[in-house]
């Protein structure tokens, strides 16, 4: 991914709001299927790391990452937006 590519979806996620939010448990191969499934549909998701979780935020932001094939566009504070692009329902034409 590009700076220019990341920028782009900086952008796209400023004025999102969190879909889905991780708390005490941390990491749970549920919640990872969770990603999963929120990608598929949506292509770029934000996260919300809640204060009780006490894993850090990049730290979780790789491992979803990993698990998921996805890439992290960005981790400010305890927000992780991670972005992966749709084979079938392509819905963000990323600039060149």
């Amino acid at each position: 991914m590009t700076s220019k590519q990341r920028s782009y979806l900086k952008g796209l996620a400023m004025n999102m709001e969190p879909i889905l939010q991780i708390g005490k448990l941390s990491l749970t191969p549920e919640f990872t299927v969770g990603v999963e499934e929120a990608l598929a549909a949506r292509e770029l998701i934000k996260i919300s790391v809640l204060k009780n979780c006490e894993d850090d935020a990049k730290e979780i932001a790789a491992t979803l990452a990993e698990h998921t094939h996805a890439q992290v566009v960005q981790v400010i504070g305890r927000k992780i937006v991670l972005y992966r692009e749709s084979k079938d329902k392509k819905k963000i034409e990323l600039p060149k």
